[in-house]
């Protein structure tokens, strides 16, 4: 019984430390629990408050108790996203690794979708790519051909973040895990099959996504090598960061595999934003897929 009790307050202070750590302080209102950072990133309020130091562990539990508490409005996980794919954005948080977030369903739509242009704190928009996960087995997997064996699908994908906090905040790698590395929004294109070959390992890290404007002025374009060299390391990575934590990628999970253009901030009195894809068509590898997004007031 004392045992028990033990585990229960420690449970208790781990708890209460997130709280204090993340938030700040927690509320609630009616069964809901509510902090700071929540109510803001719900009302889409750039976040003010300076947490005291947080580690990137903590801050994967705060993430699981931030996800927890905006299922109501975007849904339950379909997958997970990753951040900081290339090197110098690792050496500019100062991390040796990518970061995770997850996804949820209500997040995604289809290309030519709607959103007002502050659909976050600070939104943004940049072009990248959904992978589809056709086995478990790709637990497994120790090399990008083993790891592509289990994808079955790639979907263009241009994700629409949220910085979630104000200016005046220092972002660090541990305050971005802990917003779930700003996932918000993000809209899709058709789903490509995909085959495990040599051929398509590197059409993978080959990839160019542009972004343009309702007027076709280009605002941002990027490579996919520039995903850890090749997106299918970024699906290695997570695979082995969740497994470090008892987790395990699914069939049918999304895995977003983090920017390939640079971030574009939404400006009031844009109305849309194109992501154009080159090299994604197995049989036209010069051929183009396009995806809009569109806004309104």
């Amino acid at each position: 019984m004392n045992r028990r009790y033990r585990l229960y307050q420690r449970l208790l202070l781990l708890s209460f430390t997130l709280c204090v750590i993340f938030t700040q302080g927690c509320a609630t209102t009616g069964l809901r629990p509510t902090s700071p950072l929540t109510s803001d990133y719900l009302s889409k309020t750039p976040q003010t408050k300076q947490p005291i130091f947080l580690t990137l562990r903590n801050a994967y539990k705060a993430q699981d108790i931030f996800v927890d508490s905006i299922k109501k409005d975007f849904g339950e996980p379909v997958g997970y996203k990753v951040g900081l794919t290339n090197k110098r954005a690792q050496r500019y948080f100062g991390v040796k690794e990518p970061i995770r977030g997850v996804l949820l369903d209500w997040m995604l739509m289809e290309s030519g979708a709607t959103l007002p242009y502050r659909f976050g704190a600070r939104p943004r928009a940049e072009g990248d790519l959904l992978v589809r996960v056709a086995s478990s087995k790709i637990n497994n997997a120790k090399t990008p051909m083993q790891a592509l064996r289990h994808i079955d699908a790639v979907i263009p994908f241009m994700e629409l973040p949220d910085l979630v906090y104000a200016k005046e905040i220092k972002l660090t790698a541990p305050l971005i895990v802990a917003a779930n590395v700003g996932a918000r929004y993000g809209v899709t294109g058709p789903a490509i099959r995909v085959s495990p070959t040599k051929r398509w390992l590197r059409r993978f890290r080959n990839i160019e996504v542009e972004l343009f404007d309702e007027e076709g002025r280009l605002l941002a374009k990027g490579r996919s090598s520039s995903l850890m060299g090749n997106p299918m390391r970024v699906v290695l990575w997570i695979k082995d960061s969740l497994k470090a934590e008892g987790k395990e990628l699914k069939k049918g999970d999304l895995i977003s595999l983090g920017s390939i253009t640079a971030l574009v901030p939404i400006r009031n009195g844009m109305q849309t934003i194109s992501a154009r894809y080159t090299g994604l068509e197995p049989m036209k590898p010069n051929s183009t897929i396009e995806i809009t997004i569109r806004f309104a007031d």
